[in-house]
């Protein structure tokens, strides 16, 4: 029912713009406005970073909303109050709210404006305390970016990614992230690289926001049951994997010291038990599949994909079972310089539903990327190739290329 709502706004395309996501609001009453926000950017890191805030803050007693983007099965985990997903009539119910609102006299807002306006409608009825929210793309211009005055703002880092819509440089996409900054507000900003600084530190004093440079937590030797970091004197339970969560997490614990400061009751037990019970499904994950072993990410581009392999190199695996699939407007050659070393196997398949790679291609590039893949094939189905990979008696099959790959993942039996 849902799918079928949203899919009447699909064909409207991806058009970045504030004019129609603000027309809609106003037609709703502006419940951005209702609302007090954490705003999350970021080329990678922006989904662990707000699960570890929605996490703390829930733990801190506060009614919080969370809205990110993409869902990996179902449109309700877009929409989360302390933690659990809106109901599906309760998301239906709001979507319909929001078509009521729509002019039919002026252009139609895309299917992310629809579901963007729904969250900021659910939020405000449901009277959340406080709401983090994740950019879906760029910054300055998605329909996130509606709120003149946020608690804090985060970036997380910036990278090459959707170029075609950001801008061909670094610079550029740090342009567009930079636009959520707000005149005075507080900005969290991860490490970034230097051309990226550059133009975010323009920004930030143009705007003269108060800013803290993080950098990222050091690991406690030893800990158990899950590793201990520390960040400014704050020690914490690491329970997401992957070095980048040092980073991730310090950023989580920053914002968390900006909103301290600014009168919100935050412990130090809320923090170490709010870190601790931090979720984030398909990003560095052991699941199962068939009695194997699995480890999936989404590795949906090159950054992403270098933080994977880092992962995997710590595992000290001779070679590795990559099954993979990836979307057509993806940076495929680096991705694969990222992950792939000599005597590695490569299974591709393609992306269910979505404007998907052609597997023979990404196994030509793949060739010429990595000629020494001990084997690479193509599958016309995730399951089949799933089944082959792991007969092998092999200790590490990875998962990854698209967020969307590990979303029909999901749903196999």
């Amino acid at each position: 029912m849902i799918n079928t709502f949203l899919q009447r706004y699909q064909r409207f395309g991806v058009h970045l713009g504030l004019e129609r996501i603000n027309q809609l609001l106003a037609s709703l009453g502006n419940p951005q406005n209702q609302v007090s926000i954490i705003h999350v950017a970021g080329t990678n890191g922006k989904g662990s970073v707000c699960a570890y805030l929605s996490s703390v803050l829930t733990q801190a007693g506060y009614r919080v909303g969370r809205y990110t983007s993409p869902h990996l099965v179902n449109w309700t985990e877009r929409i989360c109050i302390n933690q659990q997903p809106i109901s599906d009539a309760a998301l239906l119910d709001t979507l319909q709210q929001v078509e009521a609102a729509i002019s039919p006299n002026e252009a139609s807002p895309t299917q992310f404006e629809v579901i963007t306006a729904a969250a900021w409608l659910y939020f405000a009825q449901q009277q959340v305390d406080i709401a983090v929210i994740e950019v879906g793309l760029g910054g300055r211009l998605d329909a996130t970016n509606v709120c003149d005055r946020p608690l804090v703002t985060v970036i997380t880092s910036i990278s090459l990614e959707h170029w075609q819509r950001l801008g061909p440089t670094v610079a550029e996409i740090a342009r567009e992230k930079a636009g959520i900054l707000k005149p005075g507000c507080p900005a969290i900003v991860g490490q970034l690289p230097p051309e990226a600084r550059t133009v975010v530190e323009q920004r930030i004093q143009a705007l003269n926001c108060p800013v803290t440079w993080v950098k990222p937590a050091t690991l406690k030797p030893q800990t158990e049951p899950l590793p201990t970091a520390t960040y400014q004197g704050i020690e914490y339970p690491l329970p997401l994997l992957g070095d980048i969560q040092l980073m991730n997490s310090a950023l989580a614990i920053a914002t968390l010291q900006s909103l301290q400061q600014q009168g919100w009751q935050i412990s130090p037990d809320a923090i170490w038990h709010g870190m601790a019970k931090t979720r984030w499904l398909g990003r560095i994950q052991w699941t199962q599949w068939r009695n194997h072993q699995l480890l999936i990410d989404g590795a949906h581009n090159p950054a992403a994909a270098e933080v994977l392999r880092q992962y995997v190199n710590t595992l000290s695996c001779q070679s590795v079972h990559w099954v993979m699939g990836m979307l057509s407007t993806k940076d495929h050659g680096d991705i694969f310089q990222a992950l792939l070393q000599p005597g590695d196997q490569l299974y591709l398949v393609p992306v269910p539903d979505h404007s998907s790679a052609d597997p023979q291609h990404l196994a030509d590039l793949a060739q010429h990327v990595c000629p020494n893949l001990a084997q690479v094939n193509c599958y016309p189905d995730l399951k089949q190739a799933l089944e082959i990979a792991c007969s092998a008696d092999h200790p590490l099959t990875v998962l990854c290329g698209s967020l969307y790959l590990l979303g029909y993942f999901f749903t196999l039996e």
